[in-house]
């Protein structure tokens, strides 16, 4: 037998074989407490942790390795199958005692508070989700703020001459969003308006009144109808396209390469869309309050008898300066309201299939939702103003 080397100690030696020493865990149930402890060399070992010892719920569960002398992703695994189950019984689970990245990889596993702090408390659960609450709404809010105020720089920018945008895109985004609106404006329009002028004259004919048929129809389409429709429909067809065309060339990365090219993205793809249903919005809702007087005279004239010639003339006495402006400063508004959203909603939008898909449903109902908002807020207004 051959003498060990000088300078290998019988200690050294023991503490290698310790080191190296077979994984070993017990639970040991102290009161109410539970603790599990493990010792040995865990490194390759896949065989299961014992089970606990008995059915009673424990209130604290602690994990004692001190005699732990090294591990892998098997231990945690077994840590976590047994510790899971008590930590969902509302059992408190202590990590202090392992080492700091087992502890870490447990306590992410686990969903545990980092070690040394305490759980919040109801009331602090509830005040924390109402303030990510009030964050996430400010954040949008600010983001749509922004965003306007990007408008309003690229817009000043035009009309300095330093923009981005070319006239020929304005002048597409004209014929796109105007001839080509035509049919369903005057479709809508005139639906909506036999509808109006024939409850309206049905109303009337009770008190033999059918000669206010005109002022009705003429009043009522040229100062609120014509431009809420015409908003409704641009929101339905124009404000959907944008977000759609926008968040796509977002979800391929052509905005990024916009910006990168140094082409101002606001500049080249929002504000030919503004100007666009700038200039269409009271040509639409002139068109739309026409087709609406007109189907006004064909209900008056056909069903309810009155003369063609006395439509006519009481049209044109109620078709006042101021109606006619009111209804012109509202289409226009809408439809750049319109043109804001789509816009927003495609410069916003992720960078998937789904996500554009959710951009144009946004577009629509925000659109629409703005609409009915300012529609409210003009109409007091120009009411107190007597206008």
């Amino acid at each position: 037998m051959r003498d060990a080397p000088s300078g290998y100690a019988l200690s050294d030696t023991m503490e290698v074989h310790d080191k190296t020493q077979a994984p070993d865990a017990r639970w040991l149930q102290d009161g109410d407490d539970w603790v599990l402890e493990l010792s040995g060399d865990w490194r390759g070992h896949r065989a299961a942790l014992p089970d606990r010892p008995s059915n009673d719920e424990p209130r604290n569960v602690r994990v004692n390795a001190a005699g732990l002398a090294s591990w892998d992703a098997a231990l945690v695994s077994s840590l976590w199958h047994q510790l899971e189950p008590l930590q969902r019984r509302d059992a408190s689970v202590v990590l202090q005692e392992l080492p700091d990245g087992l502890q870490q990889i447990l306590a992410l596993a686990l969903e545990s508070p980092p070690p040394g702090s305490t759980a919040p408390a109801p009331q602090s659960t509830r005040v924390a989700r109402v303030g990510a609450r009030v964050t996430a709404w400010w954040a949008l809010r600010r983001k749509t703020l922004t965003f306007f105020g990007e408008v309003l720089l690229s817009l000043g920018r035009w009309l300095r001459g330093r923009s981005d945008m070319r006239l020929s895109d304005l002048a597409w985004q004209i014929e796109q969003t105007g001839p080509r609106s035509l049919p369903i404006v005057a479709l809508v329009c005139f639906l909506v308006g036999l509808i109006v002028a024939y409850m309206g004259a049905a109303q009337l004919q009770r008190f033999g009144a059918q000669n206010y048929i005109a002022d009705l129809v003429t009043v009522g389409v040229v100062r609120e109808v014509a431009a809420l429709l015409v908003g409704i429909v641009l929101a339905g067809r124009v404000g959907a396209a944008f977000a759609a065309q926008i968040g796509s060339m977002r979800a391929n990365e052509e905005v990024d390469a916009l910006a990168t090219m140094g082409v101002n993205p606001i500049d080249f793809l929002v504000l030919p869309r503004v100007l666009a249903l700038l200039i269409i919005g009271p040509l639409l809702t002139a068109f739309g309050a026409a087709v609406g007087m007109a189907v006004g005279w064909l209900v008056a004239v056909g069903i309810y008898g009155v003369t063609p010639l006395e439509y006519v003339y009481a049209s044109m006495q109620a078709l006042t300066l101021p109606h006619v402006v009111v209804g012109l400063i509202k289409g226009t508004t809408y439809s750049v309201l319109v043109a804001l959203a789509g816009c927003l909603q495609g410069m916003s939008a992720g960078r998937s299939a789904q996500a554009v898909g959710d951009a144009t449903t946004a577009s629509v109902v925000q659109a629409i939702v703005w609409i009915v908002v300012v529609a409210s807020a003009l109409t007091v207004v120009f009411q107190r103003l007597n206008y």
